[in-house]
């Protein structure tokens, strides 16, 4: 190795497992982290974003990058969608390296259609890659991580679960990574293991396309935002793109953030920010407890739910 060609070295001597790491923000991470003197495992089963069909030469590619920068890499083709996978991913670490550091689960998936279209298939897979398919290496990363004392998650969720005409399935996942990631920050941080989320978007993801777009201009349609409830990228601002994901998912796996656990972060190319813990609004106290009589008092109901207003009751169709 140079350290011409691998100028940052803030991660020397750490093993980062990787997964979906084949394209778009893994592939990006995986590069980096290498760049950072981390050992990698690249997962990825090399399949579409739909979750069909599998090409082992997806790992492969990013492995030769990394040792064509100096750095070393292994390639591992499971797919994270069930225990097995999961097992078979940290393993590979194990095996190659003799530890585990860094866990980063990037792997997804996405089959868009509206609610009533959706397919058992459609739910069951999606859950399986986004959401089991965490769960499934974060528990075989834990008994390591626990015996070391040390170790750090990063997982990605997305915007979508605030909301995303067309995509229950997907939504769902991610907003159960973003429960996922605070509950394992509990359940690991006496043992020094922190465990956060990202919420990242980027214009090279492996899982755009006319779907996805589709969704959008729908929703658009029907007269209301897509994706959340604001504008993705300011303008005249630069692309968001997955090197700069992959600049945030290092960083959290660094010493810079030691002491930030359970916590999730958004970063859409020039915009970055925290998240906030969940947190009650216009709060109301009824000393007697609460009944149906009470809430439908005018005065609480104007203060409950006074301005509120149906955004998704439109006369456009999306259909």
């Amino acid at each position: 190795m140079t350290e011409a060609r691998l100028p940052g070295r803030r991660l020397e001597g750490q093993v980062a497992v990787v997964t979906g790491a084949g394209r778009g923000i893994g592939r990006a991470e995986a590069l980096l982290f290498a760049r950072e003197g981390a050992r990698v495992v690249v997962n990825d089963l090399g399949g579409g974003a739909n979750g069909i069909g599998a090409d082992e030469g997806v790992a492969a590619e990013v492995v030769a990058e990394i040792v064509a920068l100096g750095g070393e890499a292994v390639a591992e083709t499971s797919s994270v969608s069930g225990m097995e996978g999961g097992r078979a991913v940290v393993e590979a670490a194990m095996d190659a390296f003799g530890r585990i550091d860094i866990l980063s689960n990037n792997a997804g998936i996405i089959r868009p259609c509206r609610i009533d279209a959706m397919t058992e298939e459609d739910w069951d897979l999606v859950q399986g890659v986004n959401l089991k398919g965490y769960f499934a290496t974060i528990k075989a990363a834990a008994p390591h991580f626990i015996r070391q004392r040390s170790g750090v998650i990063i997982n990605k969720s997305s915007p979508s679960g605030f909301g995303h005409y067309g995509m229950a399935n997907y939504t769902a996942a991610k907003e159960g990574v973003v429960g996922l990631t605070r509950t394992v920050a509990r359940d690991l941080g006496e043992f020094g293991v922190r465990c956060n989320a990202v919420r990242p978007v980027t214009i090279d993801s492996n899982m755009k396309g006319d779907a996805v777009r589709d969704t959008i201009v729908r929703s658009q349609r029907a007269g209301y935002a897509g994706i959340w409830n604001r504008w993705m990228r300011p303008p005249g601002s630069v692309a968001a793109t997955s090197e700069h994901v992959a600049a945030l998912t290092v960083w959290l796996a660094g010493e810079d953030t030691r002491e930030v656990n359970g916590r999730e972060f958004f970063i859409a190319g020039v915009e970055i920010g925290v998240l906030p813990e969940p947190e009650l609004q216009r709060v109301s106290f009824n000393p007697d407890g609460w009944t149906l009589e009470s809430l439908e008092d005018p005065m609480t109901r104007e203060y409950l739910i006074g301005d509120i207003r149906n955004r998704f009751s439109r006369s456009g169709d999306p259909a």
